[in-house]
């Protein structure tokens, strides 16, 4: 689907912001929860309506895009790990044409002769978890997850249980150095910790990449330890030895001396010819293979053509994905249900006579929306064709009318929670259909309350997602201002908690009730008001008094928020249980820092304003994100790559290729010093 030619702005403005939030949600369930709501082949094209969208009219390109970030927010039950260098993804081709196309801008971004036959790194995309392992000294310092591109989960004593990571590294290693792979779960390792789980009467796993995500995010590694996981590295992040190879293969060949695993059916192949003949073998060999795999990589073999060829904001433009076509079977839907998500999101759930479809048994599917179920004409015992594609969550296709019951009749969207019993509201076009309970409604509240304490909320340390269960389980609190009644003696009743652990849980929750008056707003989950709209509107209005009040037209005003925010906000303000749980969050004892408007600066009028900055390497003083506060509170935009519209790249330790891309572009570059010196001054 495109939209160059079809979408007026206006059009394109409403269409980018129902995709935003329907990708941001599917990036939290996949990326966060490992409960993935559709196909990686159906996010995908979500992700290249929304590139479109943004490629035609750029202004909708903002930092809080998903184009602009990779996968989803770390778990605050981790201690988080700031990568040295972003954890990029990779775009992603479907099509013969688009490997072809793939090769075109290549030759054009690393200005290349037509006559070239380029040479690429070919190897399996596997279905697992990617991380990023440092070793310092020639010693594992740590390993963490993808995350969210800048910031992972510290998995270290995890990935130490695996015993295809080396611990220590022989004297021919560089002093530092961070190497990035996938960890993977074998089929015959899923099927066999299946067993086991099946046998203790514990939860299966849906598929190795569930199981992969699931063993690497445990509390306690001597789990982990049971855990069948293997891991392939294909590539590195830092290096401190510059002598590494000039290509991606001979990089890979040094990891294998240093005795890092390698994919062994790596190949290095010649042109799109080549690239193309090995995806057809490897298709031909996918059902052989001993662990799950949803494409195949290129990489563009020759590193100095990969630093000419550069970056896109969540992607090198030097490597593809070429992923698998998608397998299709039928069968019948037995009913229609609802879920309630966080912000009241009403998600219908189509429940099916089970079908083994792509290596896995299926049995719920999601339909969405209201739109997709009109679409589809899909009504409970329907014959249906169901798509698995990219291997994770499978979707219905399309409906098999001469197969459809005489008795059956249309499916009708509730108009009334099922849970609550409060009114269903659709925002936009009706896409999107909400509970409007807020803070009060059942199904919401162990999501709300654990957003409510989540680390870019209320940060209430130590209350993660397992506590917070356990807390509503027990009737202990039943909506986030019950949170500040709570005692430590009634903590000593749950699991895992004595006298002391007890106590500290209490003292993070008292350290909690003065947040700042963005973080407050934020924290209160009010639907797809995030961190830049709450800070916003806590620099605009100042105080809750002045917010409540806010009228529709006076909200859509403001830049970035238009008539669906802006009628959000209004009804959660409005409405009375809402009222209700803020009051009691006040009563006890919660007092955010409101903003003084008198101190608020003209952002026009700050010292970089208009100004794009980009960071690369490493900080002494601060880290890179302390850094990128520091920036945007002085008016400037912080972006990931460097480009023409860049205005300044500060440059830290161990700096890589934008340094040199700012070099080329005759980008003005300053130091850790100078950075110190613009923020003081």
């Amino acid at each position: 689907m495109t939209h160059k030619k079809t979408l007026t702005l206006e059009m394109a403005g409403a269409r980018h912001k129902t995709l935003s939030v329907e990708i941001e949600q599917h990036n939290h369930h996949y990326y966060t929860q490992d409960t993935p709501t559709i196909s990686d082949y159906e996010y995908d094209l979500l992700i290249k309506e929304l590139i479109d969208i943004e490629t035609q009219f750029p202004n909708f390109q903002t930092p809080e895009s998903p184009t602009q970030r990779v996968g989803g927010a770390p778990l605050d039950v981790f201690t988080q790990i700031e990568h040295e260098r972003p954890m990029l993804s990779l775009s992603n081709g479907f099509s013969d044409e688009d490997i072809k196309d793939f090769d075109r801008r290549l030759r054009k971004e690393a200005d290349l002769a037509e006559n070239i036959t380029l040479e690429y790194v070919a190897e399996p995309k596997l279905d697992g978890l990617a991380v990023s392992i440092m070793y310092e000294g020639r010693r594992l310092k740590y390993a963490a997850t993808r995350g969210d591109g800048k910031v992972g989960e510290d998995i270290t004593q995890n990935v130490k249980t695996i015993r295809s990571i080396p611990l220590t590294l022989p004297a021919s290693a560089p002093e530092k150095i961070e190497v990035r792979g996938e960890i993977f779960m074998p089929h015959d390792g899923f099927a066999k910790l299946n067993e086991l789980q099946a046998s203790a009467n514990k939860k299966v796993f849906v598929n190795p990449r569930n199981a992969a995500a699931g063993s690497l995010r445990q509390l306690d590694s001597r789990i982990t330890a049971t855990r069948p996981l293997e891991v392939f590295i294909y590539s590195t992040g830092m290096n401190s030895n510059a002598d590494f190879g000039v290509t991606h293969a001979q990089t890979l060949s040094k990891l294998a001396d240093l005795g890092f695993p390698i994919c062994p059916l790596l190949e290095v192949v010649q042109g799109v010819e080549g690239c193309l003949d090995y995806f057809q073998r490897l298709s031909a060999q996918r059902a052989d293979l001993a662990y799950e795999i949803d494409g195949i990589v290129y990489k563009l073999n020759r590193l100095d053509w990969q630093q000419a060829a550069g970056f896109i904001a969540k992607a090198p433009r030097w490597a593809l994905a070429h992923k698998f076509p998608a397998q299709e079977k039928s069968t019948v839907i037995r009913e229609i249900e609802v879920q309630i998500g966080r912000t009241g999101a009403i998600t219908p759930v189509a429940r099916l006579e089970p079908l083994f479809v792509g290596g896995v048994t299926v049995s719920n599917v999601t339909l969405h929306n209201r739109a997709e179920i009109e679409r589809l004409g899909v009504r409970v015992g329907d014959t249906v064709v169901v798509r698995r594609a990219g291997d994770v969550i499978p979707q219905i296709v399309s409906v098999n009318l001469d197969k459809r019951p005489k008795d059956s009749v249309p499916y009708c969207f509730p108009e009334w929670c099922p849970e609550c019993g409060s009114d269903v509201v659709a925002e936009g076009e009706g896409i999107i259909s909400r509970c409007t309970g807020g803070l009060i409604c059942g199904a919401q509240v162990k999501q709300a309350i654990t957003h409510f304490v989540s680390r870019k909320a209320m940060d209430i340390d130590g209350m993660g997602e397992k506590i917070v269960d356990q807390l509503v389980d027990e009737s202990l609190i039943a909506s986030i201002a019950d949170i500040y009644a709570l005692r430590a003696d009634q903590l000593l009743k749950l699991e895992g908690f004595a006298q002391k652990s007890a106590e500290n849980l209490i003292e993070s929750i008292n350290k909690s009730r003065t947040p700042e008056f963005a973080k407050f707003l934020f924290s209160m989950g009010i639907p797809q008001v995030g961190e830049s709209t709450a800070e916003q509107l806590a620099n605009t209005y100042g105080d809750l008094n002045a917010l409540s009040k806010a009228t529709i037209e006076a909200l859509e005003a403001l830049p970035d928020i238009g008539p669906i925010v802006a009628g959000n906000i209004v009804r959660f303000f409005a409405d009375d249980n809402n009222k209700k749980v803020i009051n009691l969050l006040l009563e006890r004892g919660v007092a955010y820092q409101a903003v003084d408007l008198s101190k608020v600066f003209d952002s026009d009028n700050l010292p970089l304003a208009g100004k794009t900055v980009v960071l690369t390497g490493g900080l002494s003083s601060m880290s890179r994100s302390d850094a990128k506060k520091h920036l945007q509170a002085l008016g400037a935009k912080v972006a990931g790559s460097v480009s023409k519209k860049t205005s300044l790249v500060v440059v830290g330790t161990d700096a890589g290729s934008k340094a040199a891309k700012a070099e080329e572009l005759g980008i003005k570059m300053i130091d850790e010093d100078a950075l110190l010196t613009l923020i003081e001054g």
